[in-house]
């Protein structure tokens, strides 16, 4: 895990992503939306690995989805290099995605049942125009070897590979464009336990090797720590604090990050046993219909009064640890 943060390579400002409710059966009207991300700020540098945390719903893989334009934002900026995705279009906007890629969640899924190992890699090859005949055969056999899978495997289909297999065959596929960022879309939660240490492990070489950006996002805090350079908790479509990992998991300043933080076993019986779980009360509110100020004030357990009135500001708490909360 390297960073040069003098270079930031995307920024995030004030991303909103509202899915519209609509009502009625022949002449529809929109009645209200659904904040599925609700003015989201950060900074991704070139070659770390951000990690976004939260339970699920709370708004991550959208805001994944939304940064890559495969949603496109309801308000707010995604800075690539300094370009606006969100102003893009057509053959502008085509020609950046060559630079950003996906590893999606399930790899059973993911992966077109009815296509070979050969095509499916191929397939962002064959979009952009980039390789054809022979040096496109010569770049799928490539990208197979850099996943750690036989070159002789192109002309199987994905029903002959273990869940391990096809996640390294869908980031042999996210790598075919030679890109500089990638997000890692819960890369591990459908694998085996057993198996998701190699995965991790494989995205950390190959981000050593490439000079890759990862944003990497997850619920398994364990695994986030492990491989982020900084860690971003989100709930209900907005970040709550960001931070070092290491500032995070020693001094979190967050309420929900405190609870979040507290559920994680501690691999060390005496310590664990010492380990004070912060439980929540109550249900994650609707992203239709957040609560007035603070989003997180139905469930804190240290709840004000100014937490039911106003939104607390995302600021700097001190050496880039940032929060979003009252008691700062």
């Amino acid at each position: 895990m390297s960073q040069n943060r003098e270079e930031v390579l995307v920024r995030v400002a004030d991303l909103k992503k509202h899915f519209p409710i609509m009502r009625g059966m022949i002449f529809k009207r929109q009645t209200g939306s659904v904040r599925a991300v609700d003015g989201v700020s950060f900074d991704i540098f070139r070659g770390e690995t951000l990690g976004l945390v939260g339970e699920s719903g709370c708004g991550k893989s959208t805001t994944g989805r939304t940064i890559l334009q495969l949603y496109r934002p309801t308000a707010g900026a995604v800075h690539f290099e300094g370009v606006n995705l969100a102003e893009l279009d057509g053959s502008q906007l085509n020609h950046m995605r060559r630079r950003m890629q996906m590893i999606f969640q399930d790899p059973y899924a993911s992966l077109d049942p009815r296509m070979t190992v050969g095509r499916i890699v191929s397939e962002p090859l064959d979009i952009h125009g980039v390789a054809s005949g022979k040096a496109r055969q010569e770049r799928v056999q490539e990208l197979l070897d850099l996943v750690g899978l036989s070159p002789y495997f192109v002309n199987r289909y994905p029903h002959e590979f273990s869940g391990g297999q096809r996640q390294r065959i869908g980031v042999a596929r996210a790598l075919a464009l030679n890109p500089d960022f990638i997000i890692c879309d819960e890369p591990i939660s459908a694998l085996d336990v057993s198996i998701q240490a190699q995965v991790v492990n494989l995205l950390e070489d190959l981000q050593g090797r490439l000079g890759l950006t990862y944003l990497f996002i997850a619920h398994d805090l364990s695994m986030v720590r492990h491989i982020s350079d900084r860690m971003a908790v989100m709930y209900l479509g907005k970040i709550v604090e960001l931070a070092d990992r290491v500032e995070l998991y020693e001094h979190p300043q967050h309420p929900y990050t405190q609870a979040l933080l507290s559920a994680v076993p501690i691999p060390h019986p005496a310590a664990d046993a010492k380990r004070q779980e912060i439980i929540l009360e109550g249900e994650v509110p609707s992203p239709a219909h957040p609560p007035l100020g603070c989003n997180f004030n139905t469930r804190c357990p240290r709840v004000m009064d100014i937490c039911l009135q106003s939104e607390p500001e995302f600021k700097d708490v001190g050496g880039g640890h940032c929060v979003a909360c009252w008691l700062m």
